[in-house]
C-alpha cells in the first residue's frame, strides 16, 4: 500500500480550505490539513468554527473532491488547559471527519501535562479522533523520548506521538529513539528539510519552522534515515512554510515540487530498506 500524503496548512497557506482540497486533488494529494485554531496569539488560521459558510463549503468540497481532511491543528495544553475550551474545535474536527489532531504540550510541569493530555483524549474520542503529541525543541515537550513518556503515561487509547522530521534533527532525537516507538502510537509524520544544523536560540528555531522550511533533499536533514525509521506506509503529512519561496512560485508550483520531492525520498528510503 502506498503511502498517504497530505497536504499541510502551511504549504498551501493562505488558501482557505475549500481552495486547498480542489488544489490537492489536482496534485495528486490523498488527504489535507487544516489549521482551524493559531499556533500562537494572532497567528494564522481558518476560522471553521466560527465561520458557518466556510465550514459548509469545506464540506461540499470534501465530498466532491474525495479528498479527506487527516488533520486538524492546533491545541496547545499549557498550564491552564480545561476540555471545555476546546468544545468548538473538536466539534468542528468531527464535523470535517478528521482523523488527528495536532497537539503541542506547553505546561513545564509534566505530569500536570500528562494528566491534561489524558483529558484531551478523552474529550477527543468520541469523535473519532487521535491525539498526536508534537515534540517541539522549545515546548514542555522537548524530544521524542519526552512525548513518548507522556503518551505513555496517559495511558489513553487515542493518544499518539507526532514526529516532525524538522524538530526530530534539531532536538536530542536519535533515529534509534523514532525507530523504537511502537507503530500503535504514530497516526501520521510531518516531512520538511532544512539547513543542517540546531540554531542557537529559541527565535531562530521557531522562525525556521514556521517561515523558513525547505523541501525535501534541499537541506541537510537525514530524511532518508528518518524515513527508515518510521513504518512502512505511515502517513505524511507536507508541512513546509517558506515565506520566500511559496509566494513568488504559488501554492500550486509550491505544492507541486514538494508532493515530488517528498516521493524522491520515500523511493530512497525504500531502496534503502531493500538492499540492507
Amino acid at each position: 500500500m502506498p503511502n498517504i500524503y497530505s497536504l499541510a496548512y502551511l504549504t498551501s497557506a493562505p488558501i482557505a480550505p475549500p481552495d486547498a482540497l480542489v488544489l490537492a486533488a489536482k496534485l495528486g494529494y490523498q488527504a489535507v490539513g487544516v489549521r482551524i485554531a493559531p499556533a500562537a496569539p494572532g497567528g494564522d488560521f481558518s476560522p471553521l468554527s466560527s465561520d458557518a459558510a466556510m465550514l459548509r463549503e469545506t464540506i461540499r468540497r470534501i465530498d466532491a473532491t474525495g479528498v479527506p481532511v487527516f488533520d486538524v491543528e492546533i491545541a496547545r495544553l499549557g498550564a491552564d488547559f480545561e476540555p471545555d475550551r476546546f468544545a468548538s474545535f473538536l466539534e468542528t474536527a468531527g464535523r470535517l471527519k478528521a482523523r488527528a489532531i495536532l497537539v503541542a504540550g506547553d505546561d513545564p510541569d509534566e505530569a500536570r501535562l500528562t494528566e491534561s493530555f489524558a483529558k484531551f483524549c478523552r474529550a477527543a474520542a468520541p469523535y473519532g479522533l487521535t491525539a498526536d503529541l508534537e515534540f517541539m525543541p522549545w515546548t514542555a515537550v522537548k524530544n521524542a523520548k519526552a512525548a513518548l513518556r507522556i503518551v505513555t503515561n496517559a495511558n489513553e487509547p487515542n493518544g499518539r506521538v507526532l514526529i516532525d522530521a524538522l524538530h526530530a534533527a534539531r532536538s536530542a532525537t536519535s533515529l534509534d529513539d523514532i525507530a523504537s516507538l511502537p507503530r500503535y502510537l504514530l497516526s501520521y509524520a510531518q516531512l520538511c528539510d532544512a539547513p543542517a544544523g540546531i540554531p542557537a536560540s529559541n527565535d531562530e528555531l521557531i522562525h525556521t519552522a514556521r517561515c523558513a522550511r525547505l523541501l525535501p533533499g534541499d537541506g541537510g536533514i537525514d530524511l532518508v534515515g528518518i524515513v527508515r525509521a518510521l513504518p512502512d506506509n505511515l502517513p505524511l503529512s507536507l508541512e513546509i512554510p517558506n515565506h520566500e519561496w511559496l509566494p513568488m512560485l504559488g501554492a500550486e508550483e509550491w505544492g507541486r515540487r514538494a508532493l515530488a520531492a517528498a516521493r524522491r525520498i520515500v523511493e530512497r528510503a525504500a531502496e534503502g530498506k531493500a538492499n540492507a
